[in-house]
């Protein structure tokens, strides 16, 4: 039996290729909630940490740094480490905001191994828009598991990012094991 096709008026012709639709993206390809400039009452990591943890995604608080879910993730568990203070530079930092930062990043690491048990991360910072910097109003490190594999077709080919859980029951298992190590 052949396959049905849909098609829409000027889309060209059926190419039999399926499509997963991620029309959630559109919000971070338009920049929406992006800080402007300096503007720190528009920095999302300035006002998420005026909400519940749970609502806002993150997984743990220090006292200088917290750490909490990629909203836009590349790999399920995406982390980032941000100082609180609205800082744009790594050298801006002050030496207790580095050493936290650092052991929140170490800590992410053993965390993110026993939840899920990655095979590797990928671990940085862009600074500035030029640099890949989403927002680049506020320092924030970025924490990716990788697995063998999970650089595969989708992501490649087919531009999508396939996540197997929802972000609120990824942020409730990295909370919890937060607890268990140190």
């Amino acid at each position: 039996m052949e396959p049905e096709f849909i098609a829409q008026e000027g889309v060209g012709v059926p190419d039999a290729l399926q499509r997963l639709w991620t029309p959630h993206r559109m919000a971070y390809i338009r920049g929406e909630n992006k800080p402007i400039a300096d503007d720190r009452a528009l920095c999302p990591f300035c006002t998420l940490v005026e909400l519940d943890d749970a609502e806002a995604l993150v997984i743990a608080r220090g006292e200088l740094c917290y750490v909490v879910l990629n909203l836009y993730p590349y790999n399920p568990g995406h982390l980032m480490v941000v100082p609180f203070r609205h800082v744009a530079d790594y050298t801006d930092l002050t030496d207790a905001e580095t050493v936290e930062l650092a052991g929140h990043t170490r800590r992410a690491m053993r965390v993110a191994r026993k939840v899920a048990a990655p095979h590797g991360f990928n671990i940085g910072m862009n600074q500035g828009v030029i640099a890949g910097a989403g927002i680049a109003a506020h320092l924030h490190q970025h924490l990716v598991p990788r697995w063998g594999g999970d650089a595969n077709f989708m992501p490649v080919i087919g531009h999508t990012k396939v996540l197997p859980q929802l972000l609120g029951e990824t942020r409730a298992l990295l909370a919890d094991a937060w607890e268990t190590v140190d």
